[in-house]
């Protein structure tokens, strides 16, 4: 319950009942979700104060993922987001960092199968997945 205090928890319920709301048909519904992700983006980067801030790459990441939805051959991202939404606001596992985390710029170790699978599947953790994997 502690978690749905927090403004981070709050941006993506949000999110999510705003994409789920345009993807079902509320035409204003794409323009309030991004605009949203707009406002989120700066929030964190004012926050973190660098664009290499795991926080920031995945609201940069998110956003960037909205805007490719809008060309019609890519629509079909909205529904993946919506899962990966639900899945943050619902079980705060989110998809998107996970395989954020696996980027060259954000991991110390070698990628391997390995690496893969205990990103993929270990359990949510407090903070990012960056702080909270579990250890080689």
């Amino acid at each position: 319950m502690k978690r749905m205090q927090s403004i981070s928890w709050r941006y993506w319920a949000v999110t999510d009942v705003l994409l789920i709301a345009a993807v079902l048909g509320w035409k204003q519904g794409f323009a309030a979700v991004i605009g949203l992700n707009i406002v989120q983006l700066a929030h964190f980067l004012a926050r973190e104060k660098s664009l290499s801030a795991f926080p920031v790459q995945v609201r940069s990441a998110y956003l960037g993922l909205l805007l490719a939805g809008q060309w019609d051959p890519l629509y079909f991202i909205y529904f993946i987001q919506i899962a990966g939404t639900t899945a943050m606001v619902l079980a705060d596992y989110c998809p998107l960092a996970r395989f954020l985390s696996l980027m060259p710029w954000n991991r110390r170790e070698p990628f391997t199968l390995e690496l893969l699978k205990r990103t993929v599947f270990s359990p949510p953790v407090r903070g990012n997945i960056l702080q909270g994997l579990p250890a080689e």
